[in-house]
């Protein structure tokens, strides 16, 4: 398989929504793709927004953004608490100035804003934040997925089909 040298992290924190973990966590894998979960404690388990448990592999503030091609962002309330972690803003801004591969989805833009990457990027997100992504400098648009760069952007669970494409595509090229 042509993915099984990319590395990709998923952020996990409490009330992540539970499919947009999970469907990419599995597609990733499925493609060959080393997958493992980043938050704030090692070893420590998150719960979904509906208490579906995650574990996370790794800790924020150790994983460098040179071990990785990848980072997911879900959704759900996670994002809101991720972004009170500095070592999570650095990572996600980190990643992006390597421009390595950044996939967020729902309310996983909020995590884009506090990195301040959005400024004059055409992203999409769940309607509710639309707001706080075009006050961050974005073009905003309501479409399944967005590909602008290094970032991959969808609005909710119903895209994820499309939003792990975009990844894999992404992934593939880098």
């Amino acid at each position: 398989m042509a993915l099984v040298d990319k590395t990709v992290g998923i952020l996990v924190e409490e009330y992540y929504q539970e499919l947009e973990v999970w469907y990419p966590l599995l597609r990733l894998r499925e493609a060959g793709v080393t997958v493992f979960t980043i938050g704030p404690h090692a070893g420590a388990t998150y719960k979904s927004k509906l208490g579906y448990p995650v574990k996370a592999d790794r800790q924020l503030g150790t994983v460098s953004p040179t071990e990785m091609d990848g980072l997911v962002i879900p959704g759900g309330w996670a994002p809101d608490f991720l972004r009170r972690h500095p070592s999570c803003v650095s990572l996600v801004r980190e990643m992006n100035g390597l421009q390595k591969v950044i996939g967020a989805i729902c309310h996983g833009g909020w995590l884009l804003c506090s990195a301040e990457i959005v400024q004059n990027r055409r992203v999409t997100c769940f309607h509710s934040i639309k707001d706080d992504l075009i006050h961050a400098g974005a073009d905003y648009v309501d479409e399944p997925v967005v590909i602008d760069g290094n970032l991959v952007t969808s609005r909710i669970p119903d895209d994820l089909p499309q939003f792990c494409q975009g990844l894999l595509r992404k992934l593939e090229g880098c």
